[in-house]
C-alpha cells in the first residue's frame, strides 16, 4: 500500500512540475506583443527549452516589414556575438581530441604570432582568449577598416597594436581574441572556420537552417531583413557581412535551430544521446572563470551585481539562480540566449531591431515567469533603443574661418599608413577632403586648425560609428607628416606619399 501511495505521489508531483512552467507562461503572447509594440520592433522569434524539450517556439511580427511577411520559429536572423559560444565549442572539441590544451599559448598553433609586449607573449594562453583576459580589448578597427584576405594574415598586425588592459589580471571584451580562436581551429583542422561550424555543430545538432553567410541566408525562403529606428520611424538597414570576424559574429540562425544549441549546453555537451562536446569542457565553459567589475550593490534589492565570464559565456547570479548567457548585435539584428543549468531551462530571443535591448528585455521577462518570480504581475522594464546611424543630409564642409587649417587642403592629401592597421588615402574632390579606407570612404569635415572629423556620405552597415577625429601632425619644417586617428586611444598613421 505504501509503495502504491509513493508511486501516486511521485506521479502527482511529476505532473504538477510539468504543468507549472506552462502555467507560468499564461498570457506570454500578449505580453510579448505589448513589448514589441512598445519598442516599435518589426519582428522577433522566441524558443524556450525545459527538461530537454522545446516547450514554446513562436514568431512575432514581420521578417519583411514592407511585404508584411511573418516571422516563424524557422526565420533566420543574424545572431551576432552569440556566435562566440560556437567558436568556444570548436576549441573544446579540439581539446577533447587532445589536439590542444587551453593552457597552451596561441603561438604554438599560429606561426610567427607575436603580441605587442613581452609580458603578453609570456602570459597569454588560449584560455585567456576564451575568457577575454588577454589584454587585447577592442582593436576591431584593424579588421573593420582594413580587412585581410585571410584571417591568419591579421596576426601579422598584432606586434604593432597597443594592449588595452593588463593581460591575465583584467577583463576586457575582445572580438579579435575570438578571431584568433577561429584561426587556431582552422590551423589545427586544415579547414575553414565556416566548414568546421557546419561539420562539427550544425549537422550533429540538426541545425539545418543555420549558416555562416549573409549571401547564403538571403537565398533561403524564410529569413529576416535587418531594421532599426530613426527618429521614431522604422527603417531598413544594410546587412553586415562579417568577414575576418566571423568567429565572433558570423552565424545566422533561427529560434528553432538555437533551441537545439540550448539543449546541447543544458545537457553538458550531449545532444539526443550523442556526445558532441565533453562534459568537462561544457562545465568549464559555463563556469565563472573570471569576475567582471565586481562592485557592491547600489540598492538593497539589487541581486545581479556578481557577473563573470567562462569560455564564450557570461555568468551571473540572478535572484539566487545561476545564469549563463550572452547577447549579440549585428547590423539590423539583436539576440539573447539565457541558460539556467540547475533548472534545465533555457531560452533564445532573436530580433530584427538594431541598437536595441528588446531581446534581453523579453528574455528577462520570460526568465522571471519561468522561475516563478513574477508574482503574477507584468514585467517592468526600462527600454533602450538608439537611432541608427545615417548620412547627414546637409554636411557643412566649410573651413572654420576663426581657426583655419595651417595648410591648404592639398597639403593634407596623400597616403597614410600604420603597420598595426593598414593604409588609407586622403584626396581632394571639389574643395572637400575625403578619406578612403580599403572598406569605406568618408568625407573629412574641418573642426579647428589641423583637426578634422570623418562623416558619412552614403549608407553603411550599422557595425560602427564612423565619426572619428583626425588630428594632423607636422614635421620640424612645418610639413604635414602624419594623422592621429581617434581609434584605440589615438593611433598615428604616418604619411608615406
Amino acid at each position: 500500500m505504501k509503495k502504491v501511495l509513493y508511486i501516486l505521489n511521485l506521479l502527482f508531483f511529476s505532473l504538477l512540475s510539468s504543468q507549472r512552467p506552462k502555467e507560468n507562461l499564461k498570457g506570454l503572447d500578449e505580453e510579448i506583443n505589448t513589448i514589441v509594440k512598445d519598442y516599435k520592433a518589426v519582428g522577433l522569434s522566441v524558443a524556450i527549452v525545459k527538461d530537454d524539450k522545446v516547450m514554446y517556439s513562436k514568431g512575432f511580427g514581420y521578417r519583411d516589414y514592407e511585404n508584411k511577411l511573418p516571422v516563424t520559429p524557422n526565420t533566420l536572423f543574424g545572431i551576432g556575438s552569440n556566435t562566440k559560444s560556437f567558436t568556444s565549442a570548436l576549441i573544446g572539441m579540439l581539446e577533447d581530441e587532445k589536439k590542444l590544451s587551453v593552457q597552451d599559448k596561441p603561438s604554438k598553433y599560429i606561426p610567427y604570432l607575436t603580441f605587442p609586449t613581452d609580458r603578453m607573449n609570456n602570459l597569454i594562453t588560449i584560455e585567456d582568449l576564451l575568457e577575454h583576459r588577454s589584454g587585447l580589448g577592442s582593436i576591431d578597427g584593424t579588421y573593420i577598416f582594413f580587412p585581410a584576405t585571410k584571417r591568419i594574415d591579421l596576426m601579422q598586425k598584432l606586434p604593432f597594436l597597443k594592449e588595452n588592459a593588463e593581460p591575465k589580471n583584467s577583463w576586457r571584451y575582445s572580438n579579435f581574441g575570438y578571431l584568433m580562436l577561429g584561426t587556431i581551429a582552422e590551423q589545427l583542422n586544415h579547414k575553414s572556420w565556416e566548414e568546421l561550424i557546419k561539420e562539427k555543430i550544425f549537422i550533429p545538432l540538426k541545425m539545418n537552417n543555420s549558416n555562416t553567410s549573409v549571401d547564403e541566408m538571403i537565398k533561403q525562403k524564410d529569413f529576416s531583413y535587418p531594421y532599426g529606428i530613426y527618429q521614431k520611424n522604422i527603417e531598413k538597414v544594410l546587412f553586415q557581412k562579417p568577414y575576418n570576424d566571423k568567429p565572433g559574429a558570423g552565424i545566422n540562425s533561427s529560434a528553432a535551430d538555437m533551441a537545439n544549441w540550448i539543449r546541447l549546453w543544458l545537457n553538458y555537451g550531449t545532444f539526443e544521446n550523442q556526445v558532441v562536446l565533453s562534459k568537462k569542457y561544457a562545465t568549464d565553459a559555463m563556469s565563472t572563470k573570471t569576475m567582471i567589475d565586481g562592485v557592491p550593490p547600489v540598492t538593497s534589492d539589487q541581486k545581479t551585481f556578481l557577473s563573470g565570464h567562462g569560455y564564450g559565456w557570461f555568468t551571473q547570479i540572478l535572484k539566487g539562480h545561476y545564469k549563463v548567457w550572452h547577447s549579440g548585435g549585428v547590423s539590423g539584428f539583436s539576440s539573447a540566449v539565457f541558460l539556467f543549468p540547475a533548472e534545465k531551462f533555457g531560452l533564445v530571443v532573436l530580433s530584427n531591431q538594431h541598437n536595441s535591448d528588446i531581446a534581453s528585455t523579453i528574455g528577462n521577462m520570460i526568465t522571471i515567469r519561468m522561475l516563478g518570480l513574477d508574482n503574477n504581475k507584468p514585467y517592468s522594464y526600462g527600454m533602450e533603443v538608439n537611432d541608427i546611424i545615417k548620412p547627414e543630409k546637409n554636411i557643412s564642409t566649410s573651413v572654420n574661418e576663426n581657426k583655419k587649417p595651417t595648410h591648404d587642403l592639398e597639403a593634407y592629401c596623400g597616403e597614410y599608413s600604420n603597420k598595426g592597421y593598414g593604409t588609407f588615402i586622403i584626396s581632394k574632390e571639389k574643395n572637400n577632403l575625403y578619406i578612403t579606407f580599403p572598406a569605406f570612404k568618408f568625407i573629412l569635415v574641418h573642426q579647428q586648425y589641423d583637426l578634422f572629423s570623418s562623416k558619412l556620405t552614403e549608407e553603411v552597415p550599422q557595425q560602427m560609428n564612423p565619426d572619428f577625429d583626425f588630428s594632423f601632425t607636422l614635421d620640424d619644417k612645418g610639413n604635414v607628416n602624419g594623422a592621429n586617428m581617434g581609434i584605440q586611444g589615438g593611433t598615428l598613421f604616418k604619411k608615406i606619399k
